[in-house]
Parts: C-alpha cells; structure tokens; sequence
C-alpha cells in the first residue's frame, strides 16, 4: 500500500476500530431511566426511613395524602405501572389492569414496618422489569390507550420524582433534614 493511501485509509480505519466498541457500551434509555428509578428509590427510601413514625400520619391539609399514604401510592404505582408495560404483579398484591385494584391496595392496614418492607419490595419488581424491557420493545403499544411502552416507563419514573419532591415538603414541613442533605 502507498504511502498516500495509507495517510487517506489509516484515519477512518481508526475512526470505525473506535467507533463499534463503543457503540455496543452506549446504554440504551431503559439504562438511563433504570438509573434515575435506582437514584429516586435511594432517596425515597431514605426518606421513609428517616421519617419517625409520629410523622407518618401526617399531611399537609384535608384532602391531603398523609406521608404514610404517599410511601403506600409510589408502592402501589411501583406494582401497577408494569402491567401497563404487560407484565404481571405479584399475586399478592391483589393488582391487576383495573386501577381499582391499586385503590384496593393502598387501603390495606399496614404498620410501619410492613410499609418500608412492602416499600423496598415494589421497587425491586419495578426495577427487575424495566430491566427486562429491550430497547426494541419500546416502541411497542403499552396496554393502555395512545401510550407506548416507553411513554410509560418514561411516566414511571417520572411520577417517581413528583412524589420524592411532595415526601421532601412533607420532611421538611416536620423539621426532618433528607439523609442526602446532611
């Protein structure tokens, strides 16, 4: 090969030599939105276990969820998001495709404890099936109207960071100070 070929070849040899590894590395959406689901569950859990128990009943005004019943809605939307995606929740939830069963969830009596536990347990099965969705599986129709599968896991975490920043207010409206802040 010519010296002058070689100068014309050897930049876009090295050019494609790079390029292909590091296509394969770039994580898809479901990687970036796994990873936002994982750093909002740091928080959120935290939070639920920071918060002592005599602020659990609290809430902001009538009408208003208590901090215990926000843990026990991201709990329940934590089940009922992936069914959207076509997965099922656990039996035991009781959650199916009506959202009537999350409003039959989040009505069971819980104590604190079974809360934080129930809590730590719906964000593993979130998280165990955002991992299981492919990136080609995105562009799927999810279950429910005029929602894709990535609309929908795009609403997960979404809703995720709407009640992190109401259990920030409501920590903060009880003189607790998030662990993340100390």
């Amino acid at each position: 090969m010519s010296q002058s070929l070689f100068r014309l070849l050897a930049p876009a040899a090295m050019s494609l030599a790079l390029a292909a590894p590091a296509a394969a590395q770039t994580p898809g959406v479901m990687a970036d939105l796994l990873k936002d689901v994982q750093e909002a569950k740091g928080k959120i859990v935290g939070l639920a276990k920071a918060m002592p128990e005599s602020a659990w009943e609290w809430r902001p005004g009538p009408g208003a969820r208590s901090t215990k019943e926000v843990f026990v809605h991201v709990t329940a939307d934590n089940y009922f998001i992936p069914v959207g995606a076509g997965s099922a929740a656990p039996a035991e939830t009781g959650i199916g495709e009506d959202y009537k069963t999350v409003g039959a969830f989040e009505q069971r009596a819980r104590t604190r404890d079974q809360v934080l536990a129930e809590l730590e347990k719906s964000f593993a099965f979130l998280e165990q099936q955002m991992t299981a969705t492919t990136e080609a599986r995105l562009a799927t129709p999810s279950k429910w109207p005029k929602t894709s599968t990535r609309q929908l896991w795009i609403a997960s975490t979404t809703h995720l960071h709407e009640h992190l920043g109401q259990l920030i207010a409501y920590a903060r409206s009880n003189k607790i100070t998030p662990p993340w802040s100390k």
